[in-house]
């Protein structure tokens, strides 16, 4: 076990005449210490060196409490309230001649080449992709659409044609083909509003329109396929989280499922509550959780991030920290009947401990009232 003691130097005219040591008399200094918005009070006892030499401060009382430091993980964690759901919400319109004969359910899911809607009996399948059809796809066009165009067929199974922006009589014919297959007529053209493009697979959200109505409005809301977590987070806490890092979500009933953050918004958003402001940011959670999330739609959450962690360090509880009269923090170590003054080096607080080196392991601190 280590041995260390304060010592406070004392200049030589400050020094009274030496005393037989039955004389000695204790100097005593109170010092308050803080950590992590801890306040932390305690008596601390200090050696002053007289003559010329030195003392060790001895306890006259039995410690009113004591605890060990132990070996443990101190993870550093921040729970805040989210709200589970699909992600954002986009809205698909039709922009055809025609009436809507078919509808999907809310709740469906719709994939690459399935139907979206159907205009006069004829399905208006999805593409995937981030440019809208804005003019008719047909021989001698070319330009990034057509590519679009032509990864999608190539994604469905088709071929004979090579993926470019340049559409050719080999495009063409794969047109035909798959109009043919998906039962619509088979022009070997694609018009603007004879498909719904969108980047990925949706989740029917709400429906805006109503079989019969006309063609050429809002027909659907749609959102990401999986559930996840969106977290308005305090900007004074964007430094605890970064991309990739774990998170636990707490649903209302009780059970939790892991998480990923898998986005932190660039932009903030001030909201205002009983004339206090607050600036937040949106971090976004991809969770799993298979049967546990099939009652949910949207609900509140509960979301605990970890933001950082230490593994396989000594710890003492918070309150057992002095502050020395000389600088840093300390403990006070209890050695049979007696207690000594160690110097500490602090680490990372968490759950009502701190890190510490500077002691051994299974030592006994005072924990002061």
């Amino acid at each position: 076990m280590s041995d260390t003691r304060t010592e406070m130097p004392v200049s030589s005219k400050d020094q009274p005449p030496a005393l037989p040591r039955r004389r000695r008399r204790r100097g005593r200094v109170i010092a308050v210490a803080a950590g992590c918005g801890v306040m932390l009070c305690a008596a601390v006892v200090a050696t002053i060196g007289v003559g010329g030499g030195t003392g060790t401060a001895v306890a006259q009382r039995t410690p009113p409490a004591t605890a060990q430091v132990t070996r443990t993980t101190l993870t550093e964690s921040k729970t805040v309230d989210g709200t589970l759901g699909y992600g954002d919400i986009a809205t698909v319109a039709a922009t055809a001649q025609g009436t809507i004969t078919w509808l999907p359910s809310p709740g469906a899911v719709v994939t690459r080449g399935r139907a979206v809607y159907s205009v006069d009996a004829d399905r208006v399948p999805l593409l995937y992709g981030r440019m809208p059809l804005y003019r008719t796809l047909q021989d001698g066009v070319e330009g990034k659409d057509v590519k679009l165009l032509e990864t999608n067929l190539a994604k469905l199974g088709y071929d004979g044609f090579t993926v470019d922006d340049k559409f050719t009589w080999s495009t063409r014919e794969a047109v035909k083909q798959w109009q043919e297959d998906i039962g619509v007529p088979v022009t070997g053209r694609v018009e603007p509003g004879a498909v719904v493009v969108h980047d990925g697979a949706f989740r029917v959200a709400e429906l805006k329109t109503a079989l019969g109505s006309p063609a050429n409005g809002p027909v659907l809301t749609c959102t990401g396929t999986t559930h996840e977590v969106t977290v308005p987070l305090d900007v004074a806490d964007q430094h605890l989280v970064k991309k990739g890092m774990k998170a636990t979500v707490e649903l209302p009933d009780g059970s939790t499922v892991p998480g990923t953050v898998k986005d932190i918004g660039k932009v903030a958003t001030e909201s205002t509550s009983q004339d206090v402001t607050t600036t937040t940011i949106d971090v976004v959670i991809a969770i799993r959780g298979g049967k546990k999330l099939e009652t949910y739609d949207t609900a509140p959450v509960n979301v605990t991030m970890v933001a950082a962690k230490r593994k396989d360090v000594l710890t003492v509880p918070v309150s057992a920290l002095l502050a020395l009269a000389e600088g840093g923090y300390g403990v006070q170590v209890v050695e049979g009947p007696a207690t000594r003054y160690a110097a500490v080096k602090t680490g990372m607080f968490a759950d009502g401990k701190v890190e510490v080196t500077g002691i051994d392991e299974g030592a006994t601190v005072v924990m002061p009232k």
